[in-house]
């Protein structure tokens, strides 16, 4: 029989990988507003009871990380009370949940790579949000995966590569900050790494070494002009568009919210624990810039 998973927020670029990585041996269900708003527990509760999931994964999130500076309440209800709710309905119906969260749980101090029990300390509402998020995920169901993740991207959605190939469409040249660091996530890599954990889950449900906070990127790591160029070198290669990158500090592009320096995540716990290892980011990128060009 095959494994069957509800994954909230079906608009979502992580949610709609997982769509496509749907098979005769994992049937996935993504259901989103107004059949599942993670903020109403009641329609959570019915989406669990109709669909009845082997396992419950929640990438949905506010991530308007400017916006959320001047909409905090909206950012802490979807973050921390949505997320405590999926956790909790979860919870309630004897299922296990996957969580996503984010490299923004941290301060970005340093410059060595972040491992799971390295001390949190968000420096925005966006962060802070997702860190109570996971606060809340922890307290609501025993049986739970936290996956912190970066910088995610896909051929689909507002992200960050695809604003870079439309900003090439009419640009020469684009600014782009070149002191912050970290892993550019591919979604359909992301989604691959959930089914490993969904994996482990499955074929050892009584065990707890799957339990807990993981993080899972893709391998590597880049500055945000790193990201950029690499973009534009395989999207120039795929006859596609493509600008010179004028590499800048973040003082020079003042935004709402202020942005961890350091990124960095050690998978290492991850990928032993899940005997599974996410691709290069530049391998995630050539393969982003392929499904772009072929529509």
């Amino acid at each position: 029989m095959a494994l069957r998973l509800l994954v909230t927020g079906k608009d979502g670029q992580i949610a709609k990988a997982l769509a496509r990585a749907a098979s005769g041996e994992v049937e996935i269900v993504c259901a989103g507003r107004p059949e599942l708003d993670v903020t109403d527990a009641a329609s959570v509760r019915a989406a669990i009871a109709r669909h009845r999931p082997d396992i419950v994964i929640n990438p949905a999130a506010y991530t308007a990380v400017d916006k959320a500076e001047s909409e905090p309440d909206i950012a802490f209800a979807v973050n921390r009370d949505g997320a405590g709710n999926v956790a909790k309905e979860a919870a309630e119906a004897g299922l296990a949940i996957i969580h996503l969260s984010t490299d923004y749980v941290f301060s970005g101090e340093g410059s060595a790579p972040y491992v799971e029990t390295d001390a949190t300390g968000p420096v925005g509402v966006y962060g802070g949000s997702k860190l109570a998020g996971e606060a809340a995920v922890a307290r609501a169901n025993d049986r739970h995966v936290i996956l912190r993740t970066s910088w995610v991207y896909a051929p689909w959605g507002n992200n960050f590569a695809r604003t870079m190939l439309r900003l090439a469409g009419d640009r020469d040249v684009v600014r782009v900050v070149a002191d912050q660091w970290g892993a550019p996530s591919y979604a359909p890599d992301i989604a691959a790494g959930i089914l490993a954990v969904c994996g482990a889950v499955a074929e050892r449900p009584l065990q707890a070494d799957w339990h807990g906070v993981f993080h899972m990127t893709n391998g590597g790591c880049t500055s945000w002009a790193g990201f950029a160029e690499e973009v534009f070198a395989r999207s120039r290669e795929a006859g596609g568009a493509c600008a010179a990158v004028e590499p800048i500090a973040t003082a020079q592009y003042p935004t709402p919210a202020k942005r961890p320096a350091n990124s960095r995540l050690d998978n290492r716990r991850f990928n032993a624990t899940f005997e599974h290892e996410l691709p290069h980011w530049r391998d995630g990128v050539r393969r982003f810039v392929e499904a772009v060009r072929e529509g």
